[in-house]
C-alpha cells in the first residue's frame, strides 16, 4: 500500500535526508516499514479487536439465555444459563436490551469523541477507550453470575468506550494520509470485518469446549495487548513520530499540507456542521446501510442457530465467513476508488456516489429476497454477498466525511455528527429485531436444509 522505495523531491530534500552513510540495521529496517504502514496496521487491529470485544456478546447469549428447546449442547448450557427461567418471550425481550444497551451510549458518545478528540489526541482517547472496553469484558462473566442488569451497565460502559473509537481514528487520518491514498487507507476500519468474522467461530469453539465465560476472558487478553502495541507505536502527527524516516516526513507534509494545518487550533464549527446538506445527506444514507448491516452482525448468529439448526461450531463459521470475505472486498473497492481518483475517470463527489450505491442498493435487495428463499445454500450465498457489498461504503460516505473536513483535525466532529444519528440504528435494529419476532425457533421450517440439520455440514 506505501511505497517506502519512492524518492519524494522538494526543495527541501536535502535538508531532511542527510545522512553520514553510516546506517544501521535498525535504521535500514525502520526505512522499509513506513510509519504510514504501521499506522495502518494499528487501526486495521484496533477496530478488529474492538469488534471482537463489541460482538463476543452476540455469541455469547446463545448460551447464557438459551430457548428452553434449543438442542446445542444443553447440559453446559443449562449450567451457565444468566436468566435460565422465564418465558421465552421473556428472554428474547432480555437480548435484545442486552445486546442494544451497548449502542444507546455507544450513539451518545459520538460528539463527546470528536471534542475529547479536539481536547487530547487520538493517541489518548483510542486508547484509554480500548482499555476501558478490555477491562469490561474481563468482568462480565463475574457480572452474568450477579444480575443481567450488571451485564447491562457493563455492555453499556463498553459502549460509551467504543463510541470513542471512531471519531478518534478519523481525526488522525488527515494529518497522516495523503488524498490520493485516502481510499486505501480507509480499508484499515475494514478490520472491524476480520475481527467479526474471527469472533464467531472462535466463539463458537469456546463455547463447545469451556463454555461461555472464557468468550470474554479471552478478547479482554487481547484488547491488553492490542493497548500496549497502541501506546508504544501510535503518535498523533508525523512531527510527534520518533522513528518516521525524513523522506516519508517530508512527503507526508508537502501532500497534506494543503489540507491540514496541524499547527493551527481552530474551534470546531458545530452549527456550519449540523447546517452542512452534504453531512446530512452521509447521515441519512448510512443509516439504512447501517439497519441492514447490523440484522446480519447482532441476529446472524441466532438465525443460524435457532432458526437453520446448525451447532456451535457451524454456527461460528457460517457467522463468521461473510465477514472475513468483506475485508478482501473493502480492499478491493478501495484501491478501485483510488486509481478512479488517480486517473481522474470519475470526479471525487462521483466515486464516493458510486461506491455508496453498491453499499446500499445491492445489500438491501439481496436482504428482502432472504425471507423467500428456500435452499439453504441458495441463502447463505446471498447472505455472504450482501455482506460483501456492504463495505463498498469505506470507498463511499465513510470517505467522504473528511473529503468534507480534513482541515484541524474536524473530520473527528463530522463523523461524531453523523455517526450520532446513523449509528441510532444499530440498537434500533435489534430492538425492531426482538418486538417484531416473538418466537425465535421455528416449529417446522420449509427451509431445504438437505441433511445439514444433523451438525455434520
Amino acid at each position: 500500500m506505501f511505497n517506502s522505495r519512492v524518492s519524494y523531491s522538494s526543495p527541501q530534500d536535502d535538508v531532511l535526508t542527510g545522512r553520514d552513510g553510516r546506517e544501521t540495521q535498525s535504521s535500514l529496517l525502520r526505512d522499509k516499514i513506513p510509519a504510514r504502514l504501521v499506522l495502518y496496521f494499528l487501526s486495521w487491529s484496533g477496530f478488529l479487536v474492538s469488534f471482537m470485544m463489541r460482538n463476543d456478546m452476540n455469541f455469547a447469549l446463545v448460551a447464557m439465555i438459551a430457548n428452553d428447546n434449543s438442542t446445542q449442547n444443553q447440559s453446559l448450557i443449562k449450567s451457565q444459563q444468566i436468566l435460565g427461567t422465564g418465558t421465552d418471550d421473556q428472554k428474547t425481550i432480555v437480548k435484545s436490551v442486552v445486546i442494544s444497551s451497548f449502542y444507546w451510549c455507544y450513539v451518545l458518545s459520538q460528539v463527546v469523541g470528536g471534542v475529547a478528540t479536539e481536547l487530547f489526541g487520538t493517541k489518548c482517547v483510542f486508547g484509554w477507550s480500548q482499555l476501558a472496553t478490555a477491562l469490561c469484558s474481563f468482568m462480565m462473566p463475574s457480572a452474568a453470575q450477579l444480575h443481567y442488569i450488571a451485564v447491562i451497565v457493563l455492555r453499556s460502559i463498553q459502549g460509551f468506550a467504543s463510541g470513542l473509537t471512531w471519531p478518534a481514528m478519523y481525526a488522525i487520518v488527515g494529518y497522516w494520509i495523503p488524498l490520493t491514498e485516502r481510499s486505501r487507507f480507509m480499508s484499515s476500519f475494514q478490520g472491524f470485518s476480520i475481527g467479526i468474522g474471527l469472533t464467531y467461530p472462535l466463539c463458537g469453539f469456546i463455547l463447545s469446549e469451556w463454555g461461555w465465560p472464557y468468550i470474554f476472558y479471552t478478547t479482554g487478553t487481547l484488547g491488553l495487548g492490542w493497548c500496549i502495541l497502541w501506546y508504544l507505536l501510535a503518535f498523533n502527527t508525523p512531527r510527534e513520530h520518533p522513528r518516521i524516516t525524513k523522506d516519508e516526513l517530508n512527503y507526508i507534509e508537502l501532500n497534506v499540507k494543503k489540507e491540514v494545518n496541524s499547527s493551527v487550533k481552530v474551534k470546531v464549527p458545530w452549527l456550519q456542521i449540523f447546517k452542512s446538506i452534504p453531512a446530512w445527506a452521509i447521515a441519512i444514507t448510512t443509516f439504512g446501510r447501517i439497519f441492514v448491516h447490523y440484522i446480519f452482525i447482532v441476529n446472524g448468529p441466532t438465525f443460524m442457530g435457532n432458526v437453520l439448526k446448525f451447532n456451535f461450531e457451524t454456527n461460528g463459521f457460517l457467522s463468521g465467513v461473510p465477514f472475513i470475505c468483506s475485508y478482501i472486498s473493502s480492499v478491493l473497492f478501495c484501491y478501485i476508488a483510488d486509481k478512479i481518483v488517480f486517473y481522474k475517470v470519475l470526479c471525487l463527489t462521483n466515486v464516493r456516489k458510486v461506491f455508496t450505491a453498491l453499499s446500499q442498493i445491492i445489500p438491501g435487495v439481496l436482504i428482502y429476497c432472504i425471507g423467500y428463499i428456500d435452499n439453504v445454500y441458495i441463502l447463505l450465498t446471498v447472505w455472504f454477498i450482501a455482506v460483501i457489498f456492504i463495505t463498498a461504503s469505506y470507498a463511499g460516505a465513510m470517505a467522504n466525511i473528511i473529503d468534507l473536513a480534513p482541515n484541524y483535525g474536524h473530520s473527528a466532529a463530522v463523523l461524531a455528527f453523523c455517526q450520532t444519528i446513523h449509528m441510532s440504528a444499530s440498537f434500533i435494529s435489534p430492538l425492531t429485531a426482538g418486538f417484531i419476532v416473538t418466537q425465535e425457533v421455528a416449529e417446522s421450517s420449509a427451509i431445504e436444509i438437505d441433511g445439514v440439520l444433523d451438525g455434520n455440514y
